[in-house]
């Protein structure tokens, strides 16, 4: 039986943000964490804590320079490291910015069919490779593109506008503009769907034995009163939308209606729920869970971070039972390392007691090997302020979190069983076999 996933990630964020004087750069967080010039160190970091997989993916602005036009210097070179280390890649294609070439928006309709041809052509190029995450995020890369302002098309809404701090106000007052309202962020949402679907059925044509990792943020909406019930129950139906359309899981009567005002045709839903559903057998659920998952809704149109309230045992277990797929814990941190590490063996807790109540839990990851540099901004500016939330500082001075993740993974490393994720996939075609397991499970 394969092993349980523990991994590790290095930060491939390259949003394109505003540069404060009208103009527009990107902020590529693997050149803040210097790891273009120290990459084979980092990678020896990750074999030292007893890593066997590690989310890492080319950045996709240097290496997509044009339709069909590839620089694979820095892949080949990287690749080939990890491949002499044993380290199995997941491979992030596309980690919440695009190629200069294709206009850096997620407004684009050319982007996902063009992304697929890319998808299929790192597919053949590296046909070892088997584990992939196609578009990392796409509800937060959606939100943070076209709803909130802060990258790439740099699109505010005029519906709802979630703010991060709590001192934050939506502009102009209003979280419910009606029809039409959301129509950017639908827009940039369906259009990474759609990119995530067609290279996953790209890649199948050139590696059947691929297997698909959506890392999406799970999130939950609290009610702070009565009075924004309603608003929290839409956004807490709202946050499945990525996953829902890439699935091919049929949205809520709400969700559709939302949906049609804000651009998505009848002839897309249908194409997403013909697409998706082919896929499901080859995906895994990932899971990125921290203290800002929770948000607190307020009469007034805040919205904003609470911390852990119901954790991710709970969270997830929404997400879980909409999907019934096998789940990764795809990414946390915690940008405190002296509180780093009981939050560590707080999240695997969640994990190994998922385990024991038969969730297919695969795996589990914390994010990333080292600091990430305004994070605590959501890289909306580059000011060069780190976000101490790495196993290592950009000096690669081990922290104790990654002490305590060494042992842990040694600890668990026995972690095998037949809710593997090819094993449960395998399962999931065969109803009343998976029933026997679980039967048979429970039972021990």
């Amino acid at each position: 039986m394969p092993q349980f996933l523990f991994a590790t990630g290095i930060e491939g964020s390259a949003p394109v943000i505003s540069d404060g004087h009208g103009g527009q750069i990107r902020y590529d967080q693997m050149e803040a964490s210097d790891h273009y010039h120290r990459w084979r160190e980092d990678f020896a970091l990750v074999e030292g804590l007893g890593l066997r997989h590690l989310r890492w993916g080319p950045p996709i602005h240097r290496t997509w320079l044009g339709p069909e036009h590839y620089d694979w210097s820095f892949s080949d070179d990287a690749l080939a490291e990890l491949a002499r280390l044993r380290i199995e890649p997941i491979v992030d294609l596309c980690h919440f910015g695009m190629p200069d070439w294709l206009g850096n928006s997620f407004q684009n309709h050319e982007f996902a069919p063009a992304f697929a041809r890319y998808a299929a052509d790192f597919a053949r190029r590296y046909p070892w490779v088997r584990l992939f995450t196609p578009v990392n995020e796409i509800y937060i890369c959606a939100r943070f593109s076209a709803e909130l302002g802060w990258w790439n098309e740099r699109l505010l809404s005029r519906g709802i506008v979630i703010p991060v701090n709590p001192e934050e106000r939506p502009a102009g007052g209003v979280w419910n503009a009606g029809p039409g309202a959301e129509v950017p962020f639908v827009t940039a949402l369906k259009n990474m769907c759609r990119a995530g679907i067609l290279a996953m059925e790209e890649i199948l044509r050139v590696s059947p034995e691929s297997l698909f990792v959506q890392s999406e943020s799970t999130e939950y909406y609290h009610p702070v009163s009565p009075e924004v019930e309603a608003r929290a129950e839409f956004l807490n139906l709202r946050r499945f939308l990525s996953l829902d359309l890439t699935y091919g899981r049929h949205v809520s009567a709400p969700i559709y209606e939302y949906l049609t005002d804000n651009g998505l045709d009848r002839g897309e839903y249908d194409w997403f729920m013909e697409h998706g559903v082919k896929l499901r057998n080859r995906c895994i659920l990932g899971t990125d869970y921290y203290k800002t998952n929770e948000q607190l809704v307020h009469p007034d149109g805040r919205i904003f971070p609470i911390g852990e309230v119901l954790g991710y045992y709970v969270v997830m277990t929404d997400y879980e039972r909409r999907y019934h797929l096998p789940v990764m814990y795809t990414e946390t941190n915690l940008a405190d390392p002296d509180q780093a590490k009981g939050w560590l063996w707080q999240q695997m807790s969640s994990v190994r007691r998922l385990r024991l109540d038969l969730v297919p839990v695969v795996g589990f990851t914390w994010y990333g090997l080292t600091d990430m540099v305004d994070w605590d901004i959501g890289l909306r500016e580059k000011r060069g302020v780190i976000t101490p939330v790495g196993l290592f500082d950009l000096d690669r001075r081990e922290r104790p979190v990654a002490t305590a993740y060494r042992q842990l993974v040694k600890d668990f490393g026995h972690y095998q069983a037949w809710d593997s994720a090819l094993a449960h996939l395998e399962l999931l075609a065969d109803p009343d076999r998976l029933a026997g397991v679980k039967s048979v499970q429970a039972s021990g």
